[in-house]
Order: structure tokens, then sequence, then C-alpha cells
């Protein structure tokens, strides 16, 4: 595999985004033959969002646990082949007469009656149980639990629960067992699916570049199983929440709501619950991008009445001690990239060069100032990564098109172009910035306009739902096009 210290460049496609026959995207054939197209084309990196699984409202930076799989991207077909689920219900599936979850509890009943004469099946079970021990026991029984008091948050359980008495625990554990047997069921399910898709992508030569929020979710599995590392109260309330300030995506900042840090207990247990995350990450990623990087330096803790990010306050956090322990762990050269987008201070540049991580450069942003403007490609050095736009931003026609003139004849002047296929022109641009890696949204290979939108940041609805209607064939522009570029300015597999 490549590092990051070579010219290379990307597609960014969250896995729910592909085309397929289910309502959104699985582990499955179509994960393998886009890797196999991107790599035709030139590319060397696939970048997604996380992959937990989410809450209702579908936001993949939002998850039940920071660690396990979305069991909705399990591809039923695959456990079909093994004989754990009738092609009928397959079917009944894609069709919406039988909801995912059920079809999985079908097909766990036969894999743990399978289990009982099948020892190399066991042992791999057993594995996986042993490698993932230090959170895949407390999310099977959060999630179990979670059914139980339809869907209320951990704070709202019953106090024996909520508090984890080990009585109540153990009590709980067994009347529960066979619904946590079916969540350890899909998460092995989905560690036997990822790794097919790993393996196919080290053997195309192509990293897989994942996404690791700085934060967790407020009503989480991490949060409920380890209180003493979050800012919540013994209620299980938080007094402070995470978010940002006003910034160029929203004039009255964004609240998230996670709970933030308690970063001198974090520090006292030498980082471990941080360390078994991102050891976690790492089994499954070339590359993470540590999203929200600025909050490993300060961050901005917002009264948790607030309905906005205005209110706030910057308070210090020990990211550089952070990424000292788990440079010791995994070795000096972290395979991280920085999400140092908005408020940067020259401390936060300062922490990341320290750690020789690659920072971020998204072009949308270049343009409408002056010649100092540190989005313009003159202003990237190789120690970065370039975005057209981000799964934040609007798609790149979509951005075009509701730029003001100032900001159009700017891009016109800067690019030299005339404004016609001015798609392209960014593409180009990004692929022949000096950074070293540069990242293409697939709704701009595609010259997708606003209603390809992936998310807009501080609102709720219509997000996280775009789907590519179908792979395009190996002919299709977007793909020859990719192909000559990559070969022209440096960046094709090799």
């Amino acid at each position: 595999m490549t590092s990051l210290s070579q010219r290379q460049s990307g597609i960014l496609l969250h896995i729910t985004s592909l085309s397929g026959p289910f309502k959104q995207g699985v582990l499955g054939e179509e994960a393998l033959q886009f890797i196999e197209f991107i790599q035709y084309a030139g590319y060397r990196v696939w970048q997604f969002l996380p992959l937990g699984p989410t809450h209702a409202h579908g936001s993949p930076y939002e998850s039940l646990s920071s660690s396990a799989g979305n069991p909705e991207l399990i591809d039923l077909r695959q456990i079909s082949q093994h004989g754990w689920l009738s092609n009928d219900d397959v079917q009944r599936v894609i069709l919406g007469e039988l909801l995912p979850c059920t079809a999985r509890a079908k097909a766990a009943l036969k894999f743990y009656k399978q289990l009982e004469n099948d020892t190399e099946l066991s042992q791999q079970l057993t594995e996986f149980k042993q490698q993932q021990a230090s959170w895949l026991d407390d999310y099977a029984l959060f999630t179990s639990l979670k059914i139980v008091h339809e869907g209320m948050p951990w704070w709202k359980w019953p106090v024996a629960l909520r508090d984890k008495q080990t009585a109540a625990i153990s009590s709980a554990k067994e009347t529960l067992a066979a619904h946590i047997q079916q969540v350890i069921f899909e998460q092995f399910m989905f560690h036997q699916q990822w790794q097919q898709i790993k393996e196919h992508a080290e053997h195309c030569g192509v990293q897989l570049f994942g996404d690791l929020p700085i934060y967790v979710a407020h009503d989480s599995s991490d949060v409920w199983s380890n209180r003493e590392y979050f800012t919540v109260n013994d209620e299980g309330f938080c007094d402070e929440v995470a978010g940002v300030p006003p910034d160029y995506f929203s004039e009255t900042g964004q609240r998230w709501g996670n709970p933030l840090y308690v970063w001198d207990t974090l520090q006292a247990s030498g980082f471990e619950w941080w360390i078994q995350r991102i050891e976690v990450q790492m089994q499954r990623m070339h590359i993470i991008r540590i999203d929200h990087f600025r909050g490993l330096e300060a961050f901005w803790a917002i009264p948790a009445h607030r309905d906005d990010g205005i209110e706030g306050e910057w308070c210090k956090a020990l990211g550089h001690e952070l990424l000292q322990a788990l440079s010791d762990r995994f070795g000096k050269q972290l395979p991280f990239i920085a999400e140092d987008l908005g408020l940067i201070t020259p401390e936060v540049t300062a922490l990341r060069q320290d750690f020789g991580l690659p920072g971020m450069k998204i072009l949308h942003f270049a343009f409408g100032g002056d010649a100092s403007n540190p989005y313009l490609p003159h202003q990237h050095t190789q120690d970065m990564v370039v975005y057209t736009g981000t799964h934040d931003n609007d798609t790149t026609l979509g951005w075009w098109q509701a730029a003001s003139d100032h900001e159009q004849q700017h891009i016109q002047s800067y690019l030299g172009m005339d404004g016609h296929d001015v798609v392209w022109s960014i593409i180009r641009t990004a692929l022949a910035s000096p950074a070293n890696l540069s990242m293409i949204p697939m709704q701009d290979l595609l010259a997708l306009d606003t209603s390809a939108r992936f998310n807009t940041p501080g609102t709720l609805d219509g997000n996280w739902s775009w789907r590519m209607n179908a792979l395009p064939d190996m002919e299709n522009d977007c793909w020859v096009r990719s192909k000559e570029m990559n070969r022209l300015y440096g960046r094709s597999c090799k």
C-alpha cells in the first residue's frame, strides 16, 4: 500500500450511497466493483463517513457506538449464500415486505444452530469476541436494553440499569440473552464482510479512508459504559455540550449536544479508551480522518440549555498528550488526517504539525477574496489533502450556481476558464494542486447539482439520503477523464 507522503487521489462516497437492490448501499458486490472502477480511473483512495450504527435521524456522526459497525450495511445476499437466510426473504427485504432487522434475526437463529456442530465457525466467532472485547459485550447489552425500553436514552432507564449496578446488569444479560446473541452475530457478519472489502481494496492497491468523529453520542454505549470519561452528571445529563461558535456554515454556530471529555481522567487512565477506539478503526482502515481536529487543542463548551452555539467558551484539551500516547502505541507516523476547518489558531496548526498530520484545503472556500486566501491552490503545500468540497458542502455544480457574480468572476479569472464545464475545471484544479492527496466527491465526478447534496450542517431534514442510481460503466466520461487527469498530474496507480 502507498503512504500519505506519496502523490495520489481518491473518491469520497459514503457506503450508503452505493447503487444496489436495497434501500441503501451495503458491504457487497457493488462495493467491490466500485473499488475496481476507481482503481481503473487512477484513484488510490476510497473515503467514506463513519460506519457506526446510527440513531433514527441517520447521521453517521451520531452513533450508538463508535466501535460497532452499522448492521444496516450488512449484505443479506451473502448471509443467504451461507444458508442462514432464504433467497425469498432477501427478495422480501428488497421489496420492502420484510424489515432487514427481522431478516437478520431469522439468520441469527440458523447461524447459532450451525455453530453447535461447526468447530471452525465457532472458533472464528470466539476469536472475534476476544479481539473486540473492549466494546462488544457492552454494546450488545446496550442495544438490547434500548429495545426493551422502546428506544429511550440510557439516562431515562431505571436507575439500576442506568448506573450499571451489578445485580441489574446480570439479570438483564440473562433475560436478553437471545437478542444479545443476535447483536453479536450482526457484528461478526459486519466484520467478515468488511474484511472481504479490505482485502479486495488491498489487492487493487486502494486504501480505505475512514472518518472518526472526535466526540461520541450522548446516547451511546460509549458514554453509558464509560461515564467517568465524559461530562455527564450523576443522573446522566450534560451540564455542557460540544459544538462550534458561528462560522462559515452557520451564523449561530452549531450545538452538537455531545458530552465533552474529562481530559484529566482520560490522561490518568493512559488514554486507554481512546487507544482501544483507534485500534478498532485501524483494523478496518488504512487512513483515518480525525473530525473536528481543532477540538483536540481547545474545545467550544456550550451551556446545555442553549439551542445554538453562540454562547460558550474555549477550554483547553490534552490533545498533545493524547496524540503522543497514540504515537507511542501505534508508531511515530500515525495514519491520520486532521480535519482542521473552521476557526484554526496557530496552536491547532502547531499540534497538527508536531505529529506530521496532513490538514485539509477546500476549494469551495478559496474564492471571492484576495490572493492571501489559504484555500487557494497556490497556497497549498504537500502536507495537505485538497477537496473540491466535502460531505458538508454543496456539490460543486450547486456551489457554482449559488455563487455571487463576484465569486464567479474570481473563479473564472483564477482558473483561466469561461464558466463552461466548471465542475471539471475545479476537479482539474484539485488534481493539479501541490497537495499530496486530492479527494473528489462522487457527486462532482457525476457533475450533479444541489439535489445531490449529502448534508447541510446545522439542519436535520433531508440529509444523508442521496443514493447513486447506478455505477457508471467504465466507458463513462467520469472515469475516462479521471484516468487521463490522474496520469497527467502524477496521481495514477502504479
